[in-house]
């Protein structure tokens, strides 16, 4: 059995426990809102506003213009941009044309890009200015043939012979070709995994699989928000799933103001949360980091948001206090990778929040946990084994990768790799990825046990826990910090406090302080830098 059946139990009446999925493209939901909400804001972007009136408008434009470019339904459309209005309008003037929404982060350095864009077979792409020399040097080597570029400043540079974002709208001629669908088959999204287990995979989420996952999250924080009346603040990136998902395409449903901002600048937030007002703020731990460290952080009426949906990464329990007790606001952690679109769990503002738990199942998710070695036999409550996910958020597979489909995607179930748990109430608790679970000693060590206690000692503001090479042991446990600003520590200090509240096996034996850690795009924290860097001492 799932444990599906466990956090029914965790659902009031109001809340469904399996929701309908209506057959249509993921790109009508801008059209529908639009309908209901025309004049009401949909972007807000550094002072401009734009109506879904505009928007869809200018999604139209898009449309009509890649289709006189000979976009057909199926083709692969990359989109490089850092969160910005083109960056929706490019988003759905694809979809609504029948392509697939190629995802690029901006960080990505030519040989990934040479990776992702022939992998995809991407013949368009929308990428911003500052970047376009990237793109250029390796179009070559690739089967891109239109860039369309964009300027976020007045007076953009001209890059002919290819077109900037303005001219390419003006080249549809006014009509959209209409495209069928079959939703539950049709891919909307390439999302590209971060490549931290090998080759990056790009994860085939469907029209279905996408509007499932929205309206999975609408149905669960129904009671938190209300249509054509939220603002969120859109600081996750964009081209991540987590922000697609819970701040462009959440939003877009229930008709809310999405509040745009290119890159996670703490000032630039903390001024943009007192002048905007938002009511949602999904982010990552990295984030509720800075904020909470901030010295004047309860002066910039932090309480005007409601919800803090914590996504992407584990949540320390001690910043989770701290971070709620400065600022008032209430931080929901849940659960998603890239191939569920990516929610499957939170935990619910309708029921007990569980601590260091990553919630309940949204409506209509079976999960389980089997055994690590097999996968196949479902292990006691409290146990530890792989967490596996079913439900319509579960992608199509990896694109041109059928083995590696073939070894994630088992019996309709999704083998997450991810270690975790789950108690008598259905309440899941990610423990570790399978792959940086440490073996020292003939022990099973898992860095986020540590790492909990390291975010509690007085003077550490962030800190990751990888396993390094030991002659003896197999691997040691090597922690990485950066201390409070202010603050000062040793490394005999914090391997001693983690002696003191941790088994001895599982105590730091080496502590490296650094000025910062390195981190993807969305701000979690690589340890695979960490490991490479570690192999190469």
């Amino acid at each position: 059995m799932s444990y599906q059946k466990a956090w029914l139990a965790n659902y009031p009446e109001s809340i469904a426990k399996t929701i309908e999925i209506p057959n249509k493209p993921l790109g009508q939901i801008l059209k529908e809102t639009t309908e209901k909400f025309p004049e009401n804001n949909a972007l807000s972007f550094y002072g401009r506003k734009i109506s879904y009136k505009e928007l869809s408008s200018l999604a139209f434009a898009f449309t009509s213009a890649i289709q006189q470019n000979q976009v057909q339904k199926g083709d692969r459309v990359a989109i490089m941009l850092p969160n910005c209005p083109q960056y929706v309008i490019a988003y759905y003037g694809i979809l609504n044309a029948g392509g697939i929404v190629t995802q690029v982060n901006p960080m990505s350095v030519e040989r990934e890009l040479i990776h992702i864009l022939n992998d995809s077979g991407a013949e368009t792409m929308v990428v911003l200015d500052s970047l376009y020399p990237r793109v250029k040097s390796v179009q070559a080597q690739t089967p891109l043939k239109n860039i369309i570029v964009i300027s976020l400043q007045p007076a953009g540079q001209d890059f002919a012979p290819d077109r900037s974002f303005e001219s390419f709208l003006k080249e549809g001629n006014g009509n959209v070709v209409p495209v069928e669908f079959e939703p539950e088959h049709d891919v909307a999204v390439l999302q590209y995994t971060g490549g931290t287990t090998g080759r990056s995979k790009g994860a085939m989420l469907t029209h279905r699989n996408i509007l499932a996952n929205v309206i999975q999250c609408q149905e669960f924080f129904k009671h938190e928000m209300e249509f054509g009346k939220e603002k969120c603040l859109t600081v996750i990136p964009l081209f991540h799933v987590f922000g697609m998902t819970s701040c462009m395409n959440l939003s877009i449903y229930t008709g809310a103001e999405s509040i745009m901002l290119p890159r996670f600048d703490l000032e630039e937030v903390l001024n943009t949360i007192k002048t905007e007002q938002p009511t949602t703020f999904p982010g990552v731990p990295t984030m509720y980091v800075a904020l909470t460290n901030h010295p004047k952080a309860e002066e910039y009426g932090l309480n005007c948001i409601r919800t803090c949906n914590s996504g992407s990464a584990p949540m320390p329990v001690e910043l989770l206090r701290e971070f709620e007790g400065k600022t008032g606001a209430q931080i929901l952690e849940g659960y998603g990778l890239s191939e569920a679109s990516p929610t499957t769990h939170c935990n619910p503002p309708f029921a007990a929040r569980k601590t260091g738990s990553v919630g309940i199942g949204v409506p209509s998710t079976e999960y389980k946990i089997v055994d690590l070695s097999t996968g196949t036999e479902e292990v006691p409550t409290g146990e530890l084994g792989e967490v596996i996910i079913k439900g319509p958020q579960v992608m199509k597979g990896y694109w041109n990768m059928p083995e590696e489909t073939a070894n994630t995607l088992k019996d309709g179930w999704l083998y997450t790799g991810d270690i975790a748990k789950v108690d008598e109430d259905g309440y899941l608790y990610i423990v570790d990825r399978k792959k940086d679970m440490i073996i020292a000693g003939g022990f099973n060590i898992y860095p986020r046990d540590i790492e909990e206690v390291l975010y509690e000692h007085p003077s550490v503001q962030e800190a990751v826990v990888i396993g390094v090479p030991d002659p003896y042991r197999g691997e040691t446990v090597k922690a990485y910090v950066v201390l409070k600003a202010g603050k000062t520590a040793t490394e005999d200090e914090i391997i001693q406090y983690c002696r003191e509240n941790l088994a001895a096996y599982k105590a730091p034996r080496n502590v490296e302080f650094r000025e910062q850690l390195p981190k993807t795009g969305v701000g979690k924290i690589l340890r695979r830098r960490l490991r490479e860097e570690a192999l190469k001492q």
